[in-house]
């Protein structure tokens, strides 16, 4: 191995030794912990120090770094207090998760460190998020992310690759290519000589780096970053390396040919670079046992505080209030003067005052732009608030959702226009597994509003009609609005984005151009979980939301003998609960009409509900009606036999007769 120093000072050069050196001494010393049985798992990143300590060293204190599982040196460069790693990896409260998540599963703000999660591909959307903000900020910062070669098969990579290529992103996006993604060679990998050809099809920069040799990551990566900081831009590095051991240390290495072991075991990082230093003069050997026993000593120092402290007690409470960062809802009373609006333009304007309202909030989707949205909700505002704020995307649901969050965890808000709900399904892994889950792993909130329009009743068939709020609703971390009206609309789309927690806002298609109400002008909110009591009455309760509201309104209105109360839920997470028990109490029995197919859906859960809560108080069982458990079928008379708006009326009279 051939170190160039070329201008680099001795203390430079002797700092990059010690860098690589504690992450090395810290895997040695957890190994031993591991087989005692003192840590439950550990995924080495032995032999490929020199690729976390070299991006980290070029690396700002103040720009942002995504690393994976094996880079150890990112941590320790960036100098978190190893007491604090060491508790991470013991599941004590004092790690960066509270014990709910485990090894290098976290983020820290206070470093400028974001969490992997193990799906591996999202990490490259979300730093095309944090790259945007800074783009956006003019912060002439670089975002660091790292994948391995295995997750380069993930579709997530390379849909972030191409919206950081068209946006222009500042984003060194790092794969360590070291040899195997647990045990499938890279031949059964991909099918190309180098991971950094794929750049080509990116209209992307590339460079593939020796990622044993620390000299050459530094200096190269010290010209390259420098170099996107004057002009932005992403850039793929393929580091060539190898993983000494397993995957994690249970799996072992048995599956690599020994004379593969022996040939990178001569390319060892810290062992060729501390004869250069030896050969130099800059390092001797005094110099080198002292510096060993003073890491040993910190290690040793650090985990005996880690020892210290005491186990994790379980507080439920403590579990329950972490899933959601804390929103305190600020009351703005709508004005007295109004206008008529459709559903369709209560959302429009609605989205329009909150892009006055909020300077740093960013709107993203297909076609949104100059198209205005294939609903033409966002028609004119690329004119209002320019194309740095309404986003135009390619089509990849799952790296813009990972934008987003991204955004967020920048500091800004952004909206994301789901074409059609069913194509979430195309970002479903951010969705339940990042966004969601983000604020209770590692205190991050996922300030993002995921635009959904759904429904049936307009012929578009089983791609474009799925109501599937059930989905998230069962998805801890998620909050789920469902307005049916559009004085309703207009003030909770507010306040979806005023909340800094996931919301996903379900607009009914067939409701867009067919609902008009008298709406406030000016801008205004309405709470969460406070659902609307449309018609008091003491025979019956209809609980309905969305599109099945006014289903529900038609049909009483068949029917004006039955005196019943009709509840809008209106925000499905957090759901409003109490006025639901306080009219089945009055009443005696309940019906809930959902536009969603049967089993599995929300209906199911308030069905019970109100026998767990109100079992005593119920004259006759709880109904559920909802539509038929098939896909959703195309033309009319095969929609409307689907739909449970025809079925409703003649389950509603059965119920009143029981």
């Amino acid at each position: 191995m051939t170190f160039d120093k070329k201008s680099l000072d001795n203390d430079i050069l002797l700092e990059l030794y010690k860098r690589m050196l504690k992450p090395r001494l810290i895997e040695e010393k957890m190994l031993i912990l591991l087989r005692q049985g003192k840590v439950s798992k550990w995924f080495s990143g032995i032999g490929q120090e020199a690729i976390s300590v070299g991006v980290t060293s070029v690396m700002q204190n103040d720009e942002y770094i995504l690393p994976m599982h094996r880079n150890l040196g990112v941590f320790t460069t960036r100098q978190i207090p190893l007491h604090r790693l060491f508790s991470q990896w013991q599941g004590k409260a004092n790690g960066f998760t509270k014990g709910r998540d485990r090894s290098f599963h976290f983020g820290t703000q206070e470093f400028k460190i974001v969490g992997m999660i193990s799906h591996l591909g999202p990490q490259f959307g979300v730093a095309d998020g944090i790259a945007l903000a800074s783009k956006l900020n003019n912060n002439n910062q670089v975002t660091a992310v790292f994948t391995g070669e295995g997750g380069t098969s993930e579709g997530d990579i390379h849909e972030a690759l191409n919206v950081a290529s068209v946006w222009q992103l500042p984003v060194l996006f790092c794969i360590e290519n070291n040899g195997y993604g647990l045990s499938t060679p890279t031949s059964e990998q991909y099918n190309c000589k180098d991971l950094a050809d794929r750049a080509i099809g990116y209209g992307m920069e590339s460079h593939i780096i020796d990622g044993n040799n620390v000299l050459e990551v530094y200096t190269k990566l010290t010209e390259i970053t420098d170099s996107i900081r004057q002009n932005p831009r992403p850039v793929l590095i393929e580091f060539k390396t190898f993983r000494m051991r397993g995957h994690e240390e249970a799996s072992g290495t048995k599956y690599v040919p020994q004379d593969l072991m022996d040939e990178w075991a001569k390319k060892d990082p810290i062992e060729n670079y501390q004869e250069f230093l030896k050969n130099e003069g800059i390092l001797t050997e005094t110099e080198e046992v002292k510096i060993k026993e003073t890491i040993v000593h910190e290690i040793n120092e650090h985990l005996d505080i880690a020892y210290a402290e005491n186990d994790i007690t379980p507080f439920e409470t403590n579990e329950l209030n972490d899933v959601y960062q804390e929103f305190v809802y600020q009351e703005v009373n709508p004005s007295n003067k109004t206008k008529e609006l459709r559903l369709i333009d209560a959302i429009s304007e609605g989205l329009k005052q909150s892009m006055q309202h909020h300077d740093d909030l960013v709107i993203m989707g297909q076609d949104v732009a100059e198209y205005g949205g294939v609903f033409k909700i966002t028609d004119g505002f690329v004119d209002l608030f320019g194309k740095d704020r309404v986003r135009n995307t390619p089509i990849c649901e799952s790296a813009i959702i990972e934008t987003a969050m991204g955004l967020s965890i920048a500091g800004m808000k952004s909206v994301v226009e789901l074409q059609f709900s069913d194509f979430v399904t195309s970002g479903f892994n951010p969705v339940v597994n990042y966004l969601a889950k983000s604020h209770y792993r590692w205190n991050q909130n996922a300030d993002v509003v995921l635009r959904m329009p759904c429904g049936a009743g307009v012929a578009a068939g089983p791609f474009h009609s799925q109501t599937n709020e059930a989905w998230f609703t069962k998805t801890p971390g998620l909050k789920v609005v469902y307005p049916a009206f559009p004085y309703d609309a207009k003030g909770l789309l507010a306040t979806a984005i005023n909340d800094p927690n996931p919301v996903l806002f379900f607009e009914h298609k067939a409701l867009y151009r067919s609902i008009r109400q008298e709406v406030p002008t000016d801008y205004f909110t309405i709470p969460f979980g406070q659902a609307a009591t449309l018609k008091t009455g003491t025979d019956i309760t209809v609980i309905a939301y969305g599109a099945a509201v006014h289903w529900a309104l038609d049909t009483l209105d068949k029917h004006p003998n039955i005196n019943a109360e009709v509840i809008d839920l209106r925000t499905l997470q957090p759901l409003d609960t109490d006025t639901i028990y306080t009219s089945v109490k009055k009443t005696g029995k309940a019906i809930i009409l959902q536009e969603d197919s049967l089993f599995g859906g929300i209906a199911s859960d308030i069905s019970a509900l109100i026998m767990e809560h109100c079992f005593e108080y119920l004259d006759a069982p709880v109904k559920r009606v909802a539509s038929l458990d098939t896909p959703i079928p195309f033309i009319n008379q095969l929609e409307d036999q689907y739909l449970s708006r025809d079925k409703f009326e003649g389950e509603l009279l059965k119920l009143i007769d029981y």
